[in-house]
């Protein structure tokens, strides 16, 4: 039973950490790149600068993406993918699958296949 209690606090501690609004959209758009904060907000359509900038910090200290700042004129920041964080995308990729294959969205009624 111990075991079944660890493996569980370790399956909800990562499902908060991909689950948490936006972080997966975020990851998403990592999962191509190094990119700068303008480049991952415009990317992610109704992502505001404040709900962007707190998840870069949280997804920073979890050790899922890393931020380097760039000695320029303006000083310019980017982020990238740590190995902790280039590992998820085999189950982004799987969670999006299943949500594809199982979860209907109000407006899916109306939307083409695919």
């Amino acid at each position: 039973m111990a075991d079944v209690h660890r493996v569980c606090r370790r399956y909800h501690a990562a499902i908060e950490l991909i689950g948490a609004r936006w972080s997966g959209a975020i990851l998403r758009v990592l999962f191509t790149g190094r990119h700068r904060y303008a480049q991952i907000k415009a990317a992610v359509p109704g992502l505001s600068d404040t709900m962007l900038a707190e998840r870069l910090r949280s997804l920073e200290a979890d050790g899922l993406i890393e931020r380097r700042v760039i000695p320029s004129s303006p000083v310019q920041v980017e982020y990238h993918l740590t190995d902790k964080g280039r590992d998820l995308e085999p189950v982004l990729d799987a969670v999006i699958s299943w949500a594809h294959k199982w979860i209907e969205l109000p407006d899916d009624a109306h939307a083409p296949a695919g």
